[in-house]
């Protein structure tokens, strides 16, 4: 099971530059298990649609899951945004993100995502999986 973030479903529903990367990437990914997204990649993605009904419909057309953070993703997540906090100063990276990492690293096998930079560097151990253009 791989989970994916906000940015590349996003990019993919715009049909952004990287749109054809990201869906030969999910079409991949999809080929080998399930691929899910957690709450806050469903809250971000229902704000950029119109309403939740679409997010959820678009979700299913794109055959993806919705699996909720466990409490202990939840914890690594607020572990892991302090220790940005504490090392970056001030709070540039929200906690979204964090929910993001933390959920594909304790609940899943892997991550879809453009920004391999702040995972890899904040959630060691987690499979990255980068859309290649």
């Amino acid at each position: 099971m791989v989970a994916i973030d906000t940015p590349a479903l996003i990019d993919l529903l715009a049909d952004g530059p990287g749109a054809d990367a990201v869906e030969l990437c999910l079409r991949q990914c999809l080929g080998s298990g399930p691929v899910v997204v957690c709450d806050v990649v469903l809250a971000e993605l229902c704000s950029a649609l119109k309403d939740g009904s679409e997010a959820l419909a678009v979700l299913e057309e794109m055959s993806i899951r919705f699996l909720p953070t466990e409490a202990k993703s939840a914890l690594r997540a607020g572990e892991m945004q302090r220790r940005y906090r504490q090392r970056e100063g001030g709070d540039a990276r929200a906690v979204p993100d964090f929910l993001t990492g933390a959920h594909a690293l304790m609940q899943c096998n892997g991550l879809i995502t453009r920004d391999a930079r702040f995972y890899r560097d904040y959630f060691k151990g987690l499979k990255l999986i980068v859309p290649a253009a």
